[in-house]
């Protein structure tokens, strides 16, 4: 999974991008981070933009491109990234297009945590208002001053990617203003609706799966039996009806047999007396 997260100072995106990096076990690439690692390891790039951050300049774009591009040719990539800060401008997004076209690897979605402005502006006043009663320091740049220049930065140089990204097809908007539970929940589902991630079946659901695969192969030869033994039932039956009717036969033909011997025995009695007597006369 390829994902590029927008949105202005304070929409909660380094939040969303740790959840995702959790879950997915994808790799957040930040600018920042990727530049420091580059000069510490003194890598071509890296010595480029050394002398270029000591001096206090912005690093240019190809430069920053290069120090990606090294970035994803590492070993731990290959589940994707996160990319939170980058591209800031409609140039570096064309140089990034550009990079990974050659590098053949496609972009996922860029998604926006649009936002309420003056929201932003109330939530950093009063959590600077509670940091003050308890006591506590206040960043100097976490005031409702700084966030102010910073959303004016974002709408002139940033906001255009929105544009930029949406006639790409890239662009998906998730409403910012929600809880974070709510807005990790709702990233995660647009990324399902796009195939970008595969929903995951519940843990309940693989022994009913099973289950059901079991009953299929049971039920096949089951079938094959009772289809069997419909199929000799009438053979069967037509046997014993014919074995009735034969011992039926047999039984009949027996007790005439016995009843005329029967018969045959008194009267044979009958007339050896009658043959006696006439004899005696």
């Amino acid at each position: 999974m390829r994902l590029i997260l927008l949105g202005p100072p304070g929409a909660g995106k380094g939040t969303q991008a740790q959840r995702l990096v959790h879950k997915h076990d994808l790799i957040q690439l930040s600018t920042g981070e990727m530049l420091r690692a580059a000069v510490a390891a003194q890598t071509p790039v890296g010595l480029q933009a050394k002398d270029i951050m000591a001096s206090g300049s912005l690093v240019p774009d190809e430069i920053v491109i290069g120090i990606i591009s090294d970035r994803l040719d590492q070993p731990d990539m290959k589940n994707g990234f996160i990319l939170d800060g980058f591209p800031r401008t409609v140039p570096q997004a064309a140089a990034l297009d550009e990079l990974l076209k050659k590098k053949h690897i496609k972009l996922d979605a860029v998604i926006e945590l649009r936002v309420n402005e003056s929201a932003l502006l109330d939530r950093v006043e009063n959590r600077v208002a509670e940091m003050r009663a308890r006591g506590e320091e206040v960043r100097i740049d976490d005031t409702p001053e700084v966030l102010s220049k910073r959303l004016a930065s974002y709408r002139t140089l940033t906001e255009p990617l929105i544009h930029y990204y949406s006639e790409r097809r890239k662009l998906l908007t998730v409403d910012g203003m929600m809880t974070i539970e709510h807005v990790t929940r709702e990233i995660n589902r647009i990324l399902s609706a796009i195939g970008a991630v595969e929903p995951k079946a519940s843990k309940a659901a693989a022994p009913a799966r099973q289950a059901k695969a079991g009953a299929r192969k049971t039920a096949k030869p089951a079938g094959k039996k009772a289809a069997k033994a419909a199929k000799t039932a009438p053979k069967a039956a037509k046997a014993a009806s014919r074995g009735a009717k034969k011992a039926k036969k047999a039984t009949k033909k027996t007790a005439g047999k016995t009843a005329k011997k029967v018969a045959k025995k008194p009267a044979k009695k009958a007339v050896r007396k009658v043959t006696k007597k006439r004899a005696k006369r």
